[in-house]
This record gives C-alpha cells, structure tokens and sequence, in this order.
C-alpha cells in the first residue's frame, strides 16, 4: 500500500475551510461544547412564586373555615361504630379496593406495584424521547396498548371491580379515538401529541379518583351501594 503523506496546515479563514482535526488518546477526550438556555434562578424568581401561591391558599382556608363548617360527626364511642367504618379520603381508595380484591392483593401488592411503577416508568425509553404514542410504529405500539387494557379488562371483570373498568374504559377509549382522528388542532390533536408516560399517569389519576368519589359517597352499611341523596347515605 502506497504510503499517504498528510500535512497540517493552519488557516484563518475559517468560512472558507471550516474543517478541524481533533486528536484523541486514552487519557484524553473530545470536548462537546453545548449553547445553555436561558436560566431561572431559585431565588428570587421560584421562591417568591412559591410565597404568593402559599399565602392565596392560607386566605382561601381561612375564608372557608370563616363561612363554613368543618363536618364533624359527634363524639366518639367506642361502643357504637359507625356503619360502615370510612377511612379518612385519601386511603378511601384503598378501602374501595378491599372490597373487590383480597387484603393481600389490595392492601400490599397493588399499593406497592403502583409505587414501583411510579418510580420506574419515567426512566423508560420511549418516555425519556418523549415519542408520542400515536406517531412511530403508531399501529403497532397502540395494539400492544389495547391488548393490556383488553387483559386488564378481563381481570377486573372476573372480580367485578366496576369502579376500576370504567375509568380504564374511558381512557382506552380515548386513546383509541386519538389513534384514528387525523386531526391536527383540537382536543384530538392535543392527545395525539400524548408519549405513552402521559396515558398511564392519566389513567391512574382516573382511577384513583373514582375510587375516592365512589367510597366517599355511594357507599352505605355494610359498604353496600346507596346514592348520596338517599335516606341511608352518611
């Protein structure tokens, strides 16, 4: 092989010959030089965003505890429990549960499969790109979607746990519609633009929610159903 003599030269006009060679050794390496975007200090701009939202919700409370009365029941007797025994509302939810599934399965396994999915989900690939679902392999990706949701489905109806199908219903549902309108503007083009992350954050939210709303209001003695204007509604 002819031997190639390569000569290093230095030009000024850098328009001209933009080009630049960069030698890399084992202890060296190439230096990526990034534009930084406009910065936003934690103080004060943060911090005093934060002081204002935190003094419109202490006036918001304290008008509402001026016009309106806390619900508070008589005192408490240990003789004489309430029927049914309602925990506070935010473990409203998980009582709900209870009454579909056994106390290991509600109690233990969900709660602690939705803590890990809350913290192992975001590092996903697709999530960290930010692909919507709907774009890329949208056919593909959307059918493996629906075949979980139609697999859950059958779970929660082989429990009867209705609370949780239709929440899961609706936003399958959604996705669904997202998938087959073509329109770029409006709520279906909003949700088009949705990665995969987004869907299960919404669905969990929806679920939680009704479940609260559910355990709060349309459950009576013996966590049997009861409409919230009803005579046995509490």
């Amino acid at each position: 092989m002819a031997q190639t003599k390569i000569e290093s030269g230095f030009n000024s006009d850098a328009k001209k010959e933009p080009r630049r060679i960069v030698f890399i050794t084992r202890n060296t390496s190439a230096k990526v030089k990034d534009e930084r975007g406009p910065k936003l200090m934690t103080y004060p701009a943060l911090m005093v965003r934060e002081a204002i939202v935190f003094e419109v919700l202490v006036v918001v409370m304290v008008l509402i505890a001026l016009f309106w009365d806390a619900p508070l029941e008589q005192l408490a007797n240990p003789l004489l429990t309430p029927n049914p025994a309602k925990a506070p509302w935010y473990f409203l939810g998980l009582q709900e549960l209870l009454h579909f599934f056994p106390p290991f399965v509600a109690g233990i396994l969900i709660p602690t499969l939705v803590v890990i999915a809350l913290v192992v989900i975001p590092y996903f690939k697709i999530n960290v790109e930010g692909i919507s679902l709907c774009d890329e392999n949208a056919g593909q990706r959307v059918g493996i979607v629906l075949g979980v949701v139609v697999g859950l489905l059958i779970v929660l109806a082989a429990f009867d746990a209705w609370t949780i199908i239709v929440p899961t219903f609706v936003v399958a549902a959604l996705l669904l519609l997202a998938y087959k309108s073509k329109a770029n503007r409006g709520w279906s083009g909003v949700l088009r633009t949705k990665p995969l992350s987004w869907w299960i954050m919404t669905w969990f939210i929806a679920t939680a929610i009704c479940l609260t709303v559910v355990g709060t209001f349309f459950r009576g003695p013996g966590w049997s159903w009861v409409w919230p204007w009803g005579i046995h509604a509490s």
